[in-house]
């Protein structure tokens, strides 16, 4: 088979698309032969060697995917050949085939595109995960998205929406700030220019927000400290900035807000059936058309590195998606 292969940990233009061995298909998974797969800042990490885990050598990147079920493992009773499904793998959906876990792959309804479902599982995952579990998001708060241009931003802003909150949205770019609107977000904020925090109690009539999404860290999550509500809740999702920010225990004691962690890796695996439904909810709001994750730019399996290095960039609006196999 092909596949976009990493081969020396270290730069991105060295992922090359190459000959590869076929994997077997395990004994309690999945072959899939792959059409879409979603491209992801732990790729990134993982090329350059510096993500938690390190794959053998060679590898192929690719965190998510979607497809078409091409054999079965023994122990396996929930699917069949030729179903559609997406999964998410630990490395290897940028390639024709991947072995899958069965407990990590979920049914698609066929008409639902692959390259739609290919993008859906890590960011969305990881918001719905966020607003359910952690934060407990209510209709009528008011959520404000840090690095809302990007994939798990735009996805916060989407579901936010969903969920019958009040998004406000940063972003960094008039285009990310656009993307964010057509999201659903009611109000954008350049924070560069207005200020985060003035802007803010501006738009919440000195309040604050009830909730507030962060995947970037740094200035912004400090910043961001001065924004709550009484009862706020703090997502941290991550740390784009490259600086982890800091809360004194005195603004959380003032405010009686909370800073929550969102690990929703660790969560899938703690908690597979609650990860099973909300997964099911996302798909069946996928299916009808009621969410479409935001796709920036189509690349080709030859095209992996391009792919990596824009989102390492930061030039990514939205979701990049590497077509494997056009349908």
């Amino acid at each position: 088979m092909k596949a976009a292969l990493c081969t020396v940990p270290g730069r991105l233009e060295d992922v090359a698309l190459s000959d590869a061995d076929e994997p077997t298909c395990p004994t309690d998974g999945l072959l899939v032969r792959v059409h879409a797969a979603g491209v992801n800042f732990p790729d990134v990490l993982l090329v350059r060697g510096q993500y938690q885990e390190k794959p053998a050598l060679p590898f192929a990147p690719g965190l998510e995917l979607a497809g078409v079920v091409e054999a079965i493992g023994p122990t396996v009773s929930d699917f069949m050949i030729g179903d559609h499904v997406m999964a998410v793998v630990p490395h290897g959906g940028f390639a024709e085939l991947c072995a899958v876990d069965a407990k990590q792959a979920y049914k698609l309804p066929r008409h639902v595109p692959f390259d739609h479902a290919a993008v859906l599982p890590v960011t969305y995952g990881t918001t719905y995960h966020a607003f359910v579990q952690r934060a407990r998001l209510k209709s009528g708060e008011t959520l404000l998205v840090l690095g809302a241009g990007g994939g798990v931003g735009l996805a916060a802003v989407e579901l936010g929406r969903k969920f019958g909150a009040r998004v406000i949205a940063e972003a960094s770019t008039v285009e990310k700030r656009e993307a964010a609107r057509a999201a659903g977000a009611h109000e954008t904020i350049d924070q560069a220019t207005n200020g985060l925090v003035d802007r803010v109690k501006a738009l919440t009539g000195g309040k604050g927000v009830d909730v507030i999404f962060d995947p970037v860290g740094g200035d912004l999550f400090d910043q961001s400290m001065r924004c709550v509500a009484p009862e706020a809740r703090v997502l941290v999702i991550g740390f784009a900035s490259g600086r982890i920010g800091e809360v004194k225990a005195n603004r959380l004691l003032l405010k009686e807000c909370g800073v929550l962690g969102v690990y929703w890796g660790a969560f899938a695996r703690r908690n597979p059936e609650t990860n099973r439904a909300n997964f099911a909810q996302l798909i069946d709001w996928l299916a009808k058309g009621e969410i479409k994750p935001p796709i920036w730019r189509r690349f080709g399996l030859a095209d992996v590195p391009a792919a990596l290095a824009a989102l390492a960039e930061r030039r990514v609006i939205g979701k990049a998606v590497v077509v494997v196999r056009e349908t």
